[in-house]
């Protein structure tokens, strides 16, 4: 792909974020935009595409509508293209199957001609004679390499599997990620015992299918935690608040040790099991233990695996419980990982490595705008989609501000108003509030335990 049109922007994965910021993109005059994916077409996270699975966010967290909800490429519009809206109506859904997310997402993907599947971005360079970033591409089924020039890029290249140390050099058909379920799922049969690590809303509906089918395959099944509950994720409508532009805002401006400590502290928010799904596995177990039958079931939190081996029949986990701080052995036969994803550095940025401005810790140093920290020489911007965490906080993965995010690069990349976004989303206030009294101008020594305070009236040191 050598192609001379040198774009306004060029995207790096498409992902739904990726996609979304392709879908606004599109109807905006003058804007020259490609999006590059090295797969065959648009897939999302399709082993895990369970029959009953639904999204976590609303049907509005689509692609654009949250931004334009008068988008050609909302979900009431693809609805419409497939003649569902008197279906989806009578439903009364908010939240919709995963599968057809995913639909809806492959519909877009195949309908944008700035969308371009089967080619593999290698590397990512800065041209100073040119003033434009280089992408040098290959079609993974021919071979056949090219090179795309573009002002800005955004790498939209999402995340990977997490395998937990201990585990890794086990991998293979019989213990795998979560990611992989449904396409390993053959693999299972013929066990005896099939063990899920971790209790995110992939494991808690992986482990629910392996429930439904155990009575089958004569199964036990095992689910293993390191958090300290299968907990529920927070959503109650003030808690939600969290994944608003406005607690990105405030995130942001906390300092860099404040936000490490806050993120793993806030796994409720975004790393938790929606309500729905714990009461579908524990229906189940209920009904099955009718007459005082006992399903060869086991759930266990706060267990730390340690060490693993492979034994003649299987594999030896050794683990830890954190709490009671005791050691102990698990025997199982099949191990699947639902140990989430993470943000990694692709190797595509070899080139450009010697440019980008890490912080302490390897990670990107990004703006409000979404913007990388780069070298002053590099006079284009390179932009990041779902690889923020450390930086704009729990929002970062969520579906939900996908295309607020998006508009924010687009309004960036075009220098003006694109988009116009809200500059209020929530009604919690986050940080200090706006009519505070930070110094009173009264001594801290003037106020005794004699001076006169009403009952039920404000102390005297932060009222007005």
């Amino acid at each position: 792909m050598n192609d001379e049109t040198e774009y306004d922007l060029v995207g790096v994965g498409l992902g739904p974020f990726n996609l979304g910021l392709a879908a606004l993109a599109e109807p905006l005059a003058g804007l020259r935009t490609l999006f590059l994916d090295a797969r065959p077409g648009f897939a999302w996270h399709p082993g895990l595409l369970l029959e009953g699975a639904q999204l976590q966010v609303p049907f509005l967290a689509d692609l654009v509508s949250l931004v334009d909800p008068t988008s050609r490429w909302s979900f009431l519009s693809y609805l419409r293209e497939q003649d569902r809206l008197f279906p989806f109506y009578f439903a009364e859904r908010f939240h919709v199957p995963r599968r057809e997310y995913d639909h809806y997402c492959r519909w877009v993907a195949e309908s944008l001609p700035s969308c371009r599947f089967g080619a593999r971005v290698d590397g990512l360079r800065w041209s100073p004679r040119a003033g434009r970033f280089l992408l040098d591409t290959t079609d993974p089924t021919t071979g056949v390499t090219g090179r795309v020039a573009a002002r800005h890029v955004v790498l939209g290249v999402g995340t990977q599997p997490v395998v937990p140390e201990p585990l890794a050099h086990l991998v293979g058909d019989h213990v795998f990620h979560a990611g992989d379920y449904l396409d390993r799922l053959p693999a299972l049969r013929g066990a005896r015992d099939v063990t899920v690590v971790g209790s995110g809303q992939s494991g808690a509906e992986v482990f629910l299918d392996l429930l439904r089918r155990a009575p089958e395959h004569h199964w036990r099944v095992r689910w293993l935690t390191r958090s300290p509950a299968f907990a529920p994720m927070e959503y109650s409508k003030l808690g939600l608040e969290h994944f608003t532009p406005d607690y990105t805002a405030y995130f942001r401006d906390l300092p860099e040790s404040t936000r490490d400590a806050l993120v793993p502290a806030q796994w409720q928010l975004y790393k938790a099991i929606s309500a729905e799904t714990i009461d579908e596995i524990h229906t189940l177990l209920y009904e099955r233990s009718v007459g005082g039958e006992r399903p060869e079931v086991s759930l266990t939190a706060n267990v730390a695996i340690e060490a693993a081996r492979a034994t003649a029949d299987g594999y030896l986990l050794s683990c830890r419980e954190t709490r009671q701080d005791r050691a102990f052995e698990l025997r199982t036969e099949r191990v699947v990982l639902a140990t989430g994803y993470a943000a990694r550095r692709p190797a595509l940025l070899d080139p450009l490595v010697d440019l980008v401005d890490w912080d302490q810790r390897g990670r990107y140093r990004v703006d409000g705008d979404y913007r990388v920290t780069l070298a002053p020489e590099v006079s284009g911007s390179l932009f990041v989609q779902n690889a923020e965490l450390h930086t704009h906080g729990v929002g970062t993965p969520d579906l939900g501000l996908g295309a607020w995010r998006a508009a924010t690069i687009l309004n960036a990349v075009t220098g003006g108003t694109a988009y116009r976004l809200p500059t209020r989303t929530a009604f919690t206030g986050f940080g200090v509030p706006d009519d505070a009294i930070t110094g009173s101008g009264v001594p801290d020594d003037a106020i005794t335990d004699e001076s006169p305070v009403a009952e039920g009236a404000p102390c005297p040191r932060t009222s007005p």
